[in-house]
């Protein structure tokens, strides 16, 4: 709360000085932030305001400026640079790591992005370019490619001379060793290199079993790695076992961080590049596909109500009580799925567990429908003086509640099987099962006991 208090008082600032035009005072306290606290406030400036101190910033500290913005992110960092000379923009991206860059200049537009590339140094350029050969979301794209390694031929005392003389190691978390053709063959410790004799070979005090990521490997499936084994930073390696790169826990958490926020929007429908503050129309776009689709399920669900018209006819109090079946069904079904699709995004289920979860779910769904069809089934029966009215809402509940809970574990399951993301997809094939299910079972079961109901109406 205090650092939320904090940097509420800097946009607050921040706003005035722009107000003011005060432009020393204004350079001055953004220079005394964080590039993550400057992240904060530039996503809550409105468009002018944050180009404003972001070119303020970039023109005095450029390392700072570019600090802050890849902070928030290619989708929100890049639009600061593309309206800027791709000369300042190339000088800029040299003022932070490679891979940061890439990810910044990929979000440029093509001919922009192309002539960055060009005007930047060689050896700048080369290596964002190289990362941006990878695919996008894979080991490849996110690692820096400025990797500290050892020659195992070396000793203890030779490797920590290297160390003390080479100007390119900025953090050392795992000091990677590799043999004369660059391939990756042992890691070691900081402390480990510290409490040894200097004549020891590295060989002896390496660790030959370690954890190492391919460059093509997702994202997620890197960051699940990073989270299991407690590690600090992972080696990546190519298809020939030679060392790459590296990715630190940072790069991990925002992995983490962006993919959990990518599967909280899709469970939503939702694109999961949309921020609070995207154009109208372009969350529109992003927005209505999906709309359509369920626009389309709803039909289906009301072909199955159609289907009981006369049942309705005869007995008017069944609309009141459809949607309550429908509803607890589709709530149901969203726990249900969120567990699951979090179960498959951090790999603790698939196909071959997944006999187990669906079991439990199962029998979670069948008590939650037995408790909460009891409880509706009691105060139907009250408000209408029907006990049978009750009884068939009971059984509708518990029909659906099992229906939504096996729903939510096959279709995610379903959907990962064939290549579709299960978080996009899931809630809309979901809410249609409910939907009709509880509509079929709670209109089937008053056409069948639609006698007993109308002698007691």
């Amino acid at each position: 709360m205090a650092a939320q208090r904090r940097i509420d008082l800097v946009l607050d600032s921040v706003r005035r000085l722009l107000r003011i035009g005060a432009s020393a005072n204004l350079l001055n306290l953004l220079q005394k932030q964080h590039p993550a606290d400057l992240a904060q406030v530039f996503s809550e400036l409105p468009d002018k305001e944050r180009e404003a101190a972001f070119s303020l910033l970039a023109e005095r500290n450029g390392r700072l400026a570019m600090e802050a913005i890849s902070e928030l992110g290619p989708e929100a960092g890049a639009p600061l640079l593309a309206t800027r000379p791709a000369e300042e923009i190339a000088k800029l991206a040299q003022e932070i790591p490679s891979d940061d860059a890439a990810a910044l200049i990929d979000h440029l537009p093509e001919e922009l992005s192309a002539s960055v590339l060009n005007l930047m140094r060689p050896k700048e350029s080369g290596v964002v370019e190289n990362l941006l050969e990878y695919d996008e979301q894979t080991a490849g794209r996110i690692m820096n490619p400025h990797v500290f390694a050892l020659s195992e031929d070396m000793t203890v005392g030779e490797a920590i001379t290297e160390l003390q003389t080479n100007r390119d190691v900025e953090m050392v978390f795992y000091l990677y060793v590799v043999d004369e053709r660059r391939h990756l063959v042992g890691v070691t410790s900081l402390r480990r290199l510290l409490l040894v004799a200097p004549e020891t070979p590295l060989k002896r005090i390496m660790t030959a079993d370690l954890i190492s990521a391919r460059v093509d490997m997702d994202q997620e499936e890197v960051a699940r790695q990073v989270a299991s084994y407690n590690l600090l930073a992972i080696p990546v390696v190519d298809e020939e076992n030679k060392l790459v790169g590296v990715i630190t826990v940072d790069d991990v958490i925002d992995v983490i961080k962006d993919e959990a926020t990518e599967d909280i929007m899709r469970l939503a429908g939702v694109a999961g590049d949309e921020r609070v503050f995207t154009p109208a129309g372009e969350s529109l776009r992003k927005r209505l596909p999906w709309l359509g689709v369920n626009l389309a399920t709803a039909f289906l669900a009301a072909s199955v109500v159609g289907l009981f018209t006369r049942t309705i006819d005869a007995l008017p109090i069944l609309a009141v009580f459809m949607p309550i079946v429908a509803g607890m069904g589709g709530n149901a079904a969203t726990q249900t799925l969120t567990v699951i699709v979090r179960g498959i995004a951090l790999g603790e289920l698939s196909w071959s567990n997944s006999r187990k979860a669906l079991i439990k779910e199962a029998l979670v769904g069948i008590g939650n429908g037995i408790v909460l069809g009891a409880v509706a089934a009691l105060v139907a029966g009250l408000f209408r003086g029907d006990p049978i009215l009750g009884l068939v809402l009971g059984a509708a509940m518990v029909i659906n509640m099992f229906v939504a809970a096996t729903a939510g574990v096959l279709v995610p399951l379903g959907l990962r099987a064939g290549g579709v993301d299960p978080a996009l997809a899931s809630s809309v094939f979901i809410t249609t099962m409910t939907d009709v299910f509880g509509f079929f079972s709670f209109l089937g079961l008053a056409t069948l006991f639609a006698r007993y109901l109308a002698a007691a109406g």
